[in-house]
């Protein structure tokens, strides 16, 4: 079944086609029974070759640039009679008007349903609004789980800031400890200096 993408590719290049003057453009959404290599055929009308290569270079450029899609082959762009521009899933035919009139291909596929273009778009208009409906909802679902873990981690980002500066303390208390213990040693000598004379007279 033809996805809502090449949908909308096969209305763009019917949109180019229109823009660029062609006549009389259709769009065919073939049979797969009839037809498994394609889904659609884009059918245009052209004055002259100059206006067919122009309808097809403008249709390449779109077709790349939108949907970064490449047509798998193109036929026919030196002639300019009839353009022949194949994306796999749907194929657009520029045709001067006097060869689509002997070639008649829309005769050939004769179980091909004619698709409405205004109905199409509309279609696909729907389906986009439906899907930006959707998208909301998506959104505030991970933004949850998102303010879940920045405040997880902020809770760690404390925990590790209160570790820090218990460690910090605890060092600077030893490092003070450490800066007296010389000063008491020093002070206990200085005692014991000034009380041993003492003893020494009492003793005689």
């Amino acid at each position: 079944m033809p996805t809502q993408e090449t949908r909308q590719m096969v209305l763009t290049a019917a949109a180019i086609c229109e823009e660029k003057k062609g006549e009389n453009t259709r769009v065919l959404e073939l049979d797969p029974a009839d037809s498994g290599f394609t889904d659609f055929f884009v059918i245009t009308s052209t004055a002259n070759d100059r206006q067919s290569i122009a309808i097809a270079d403008e249709i390449e450029l779109r077709m790349k640039r939108e949907f970064g899609q490449y047509a798998n082959s193109v036929e026919g762009r030196k002639q300019g009679e009839w353009i022949l521009l194949d994306y796999v899933d749907f194929v657009v035919h520029i045709f001067l008007a006097e060869k689509r009139a002997f070639y008649d291909i829309e005769r050939l596929r004769k179980s091909a349903t004619q698709v409405d273009l205004d109905e199409l778009k509309r279609a696909l208009t729907q389906k986009t609004l439906a899907a930006r409906k959707k998208a909301p909802r998506a959104a505030k679902k991970t933004a949850k789980p998102a303010a879940k873990k920045v405040a997880a981690k902020s809770a760690v980002k404390t925990v590790v800031k209160k570790a820090a500066k218990k460690t910090l303390s605890q060092k600077t208390a030893a490092s003070k400890a450490a800066a007296k213990a010389p000063a008491k040693k020093a002070a206990l000598k200085k005692t014991a200096v000034k009380k041993s004379p003492a003893k020494k007279a009492a003793k005689r």
